[in-house]
């Protein structure tokens, strides 16, 4: 099971590696983008030393950018290697899923080859996964057809071991995104040689027409050209074939439609606030199956030197795969690995998106003075923010966001006696019974153990109260291990979120009130003893 912390660390890891990937394909030309890639591997991957080695047209490799090091940058930077040294290097040492670690005890024999390298020596590893100086590591860069590229050499790791399973999946996910780069870094300066060549006399342009052609129906990603201006702006002109495979649609089909009638309906508004001066957003566009895919979409103004602008070139990039793999992960860090219910991280993050820190006394001055207590600075003016009451607070309209805790009675012996994984059965049907009684909209979190909290909002008090009996009253029935029924029952406090108190103080209210309940129920039994 994933610790407290581990949420918070992959979804940092996530926000750095995505805004990395995302300055990768920003760089203005390729050997720009190459040093981006060397510099992002360098920020985010954990290590001192980055080298790209780019693949030439005779098949050789050119150190072409290098990070972390200025001697070693010196000594690689503009050296080539054998492609046969190269594959020697890819074939050997240990496979991590498609990275390539030799360890010092095999990387020996590479010592005196052509290939530019920086190493120094060192004593043995003290412990398993410590890094040694010769160690080595690789990570190949691929076309979408499969062809060698590049290849991205890394040594010296900040924190001394070889990179875990996270730390590997972080390579391999950025290496897959840096060959996407120079993909795209390729075709941009191919495009940008036809749309130079347009802007020629009317001679050159026609000489350059069947280049241009070549350019757009042959690329590996979706192509478009669409009106600018006027009142069919936006209507497609062109498409070429790899946006008719990608969204289903045959050519003739595509061309009866403007490009915004293929975006999806929530973002027509990220479509909009792209510029048609060379915009850059990602977006979803329909499948003919009716799905919608993510794409990365960019466009240029293929401009006329007499009468301006006349049409836009649309590039579009299919980023299906890397979204399901950045939601997937987002999923991972915000989820419970047990239950798949909302972990603790989540939790506080939805409470906290309907709460404003706000004082209490509604014509106190706006001030940092005026939140002390509340662990947050003065925020800004709340324009289109809805303030959240209690049930019974003046101006409240009797309903509020109800918050109930809960916390399993019987869990712990269940747990002695039968051991954790008869434990964890139980809370996945407890966490599936109490998701089955609330509904599509309300919140059913694992904040960790055995306590669980339900956020519904709209109720009031006897709404919450009602609630909670449901709830008690779906957890009670027997639960079924291999053979044999236990039972658990459930305590609940009912506590109310409101604006001007914060996330901690609505959960420890809950949370006492649960504790009082749960007294009063265990002196009620005593008594009645």
């Amino acid at each position: 099971m994933a610790t407290d912390t581990e949420p918070y660390v992959h979804l940092a890891w996530l926000r750095d590696l995505h805004a990395v990937v995302a300055r990768l394909n920003t760089a203005r030309g390729m050997a720009e983008t190459l040093q981006a890639i060397a510099d992002g591997a360098i920020a985010t991957l954990g290590f001192e030393l980055a080298a790209v080695n780019l693949v030439r047209p005779d098949g050789d490799l050119l150190v072409a950018a290098v990070a972390g090091n200025p001697g070693a940058e010196a000594l690689m930077a503009g050296r080539t290697g054998s492609r046969e040294a190269w594959n020697r290097r890819l074939s050997m040492g240990e496979d991590w899923d498609g990275l390539r670690f030799i360890p010092h005890t095999e990387g020996w024999v590479l010592d005196h080859d052509d290939v530019p390298q920086w190493h120094t020596t060192g004593p043995a590893p003290r412990y398993p996964d410590e890094w040694h100086p010769m160690d080595r590591l690789f990570a190949p860069m691929r076309s979408f057809d499969g062809e060698l590229i590049a290849v991205l050499s890394l040594d010296k790791p900040r924190d001394g071991r070889r990179p875990g399973r996270w730390g590997r999946e972080a390579i391999r996910f950025y290496a897959a995104q840096a060959a996407v780069a120079i993909g795209n870094a390729r075709l941009r300066a191919n495009m940008q040689r036809a749309l130079a060549r347009l802007e020629r006399e009317q001679e050159a342009l026609r000489a350059s027409e069947e280049s241009f052609r070549q350019a757009f129906e042959y690329a590996p990603s979706g192509m478009a050209v669409a009106e600018l201006g006027g009142e069919a702006h936006g209507r497609l002109i062109r498409v070429n074939d790899a946006l008719c495979r990608m969204l289903g649609f045959s050519a003739s089909l595509l061309r009866r439609h403007s490009f915004a009638d293929l975006v999806h309906p929530d973002d027509v508004g990220v479509l909009l606030r792209t510029s048609a001066e060379g915009g850059r957003a990602e977006l979803r566009l329909a499948h003919r199956d009716g799905r919608h895919l993510w794409v990365s979409l960019r466009n240029s103004v293929v401009a006329d030197t007499t009468d301006g602008p006349r049409f836009l070139l649309l590039h579009v990039e299919d980023i299906e795969e890397r979204k399901r793999h950045e939601q997937a992960l987002a999923h991972r860090a915000s989820h419970d690995a047990l239950t798949g219910l909302p972990n603790n991280a989540e939790l506080r993050q939805r409470l906290g998106s309907r709460i404003c820190a706000r004082p209490r006394d509604p014509f106190a001055r706006r001030s940092t003075d005026a939140f002390e207590g509340f662990g947050t600075p003065a925020p800004p003016p709340y324009d289109h923010h809805e303030h959240v009451l209690e049930p019974d607070a003046p101006g409240a309209d009797g309903k509020g966001l109800a918050v109930l805790f809960c916390d399993l009675d019987g869990f712990k012996s269940i747990n002695d006696t039968f051991g954790h994984h008869s434990g964890d059965t139980v809370l996945r049907e407890v966490a599936r019974r109490l998701r089955e009684c609330v509904r599509d909209d309300d919140t059913v979190a694992r904040l960790g153990g055995d306590e669980f909290v339900v956020l519904a909002d709209g109720l009031g008090p006897a709404d919450a109260s009602d609630l909670a009996v449901r709830l008690r009253g779906a957890v009670i029935p027997p639960i079924h291990l291999d053979g044999r029924s236990v039972r658990v029952g459930a305590s609940f406090g009912i506590g109310w979120a409101s604006c001007g108190r914060s996330i901690e103080e609505i959960l420890q209210s809950a949370d006492q009130r649960m504790y009082i309940e749960k007294r009063a129920r265990s002196h009620g039994r005593r008594r009645a003893g």
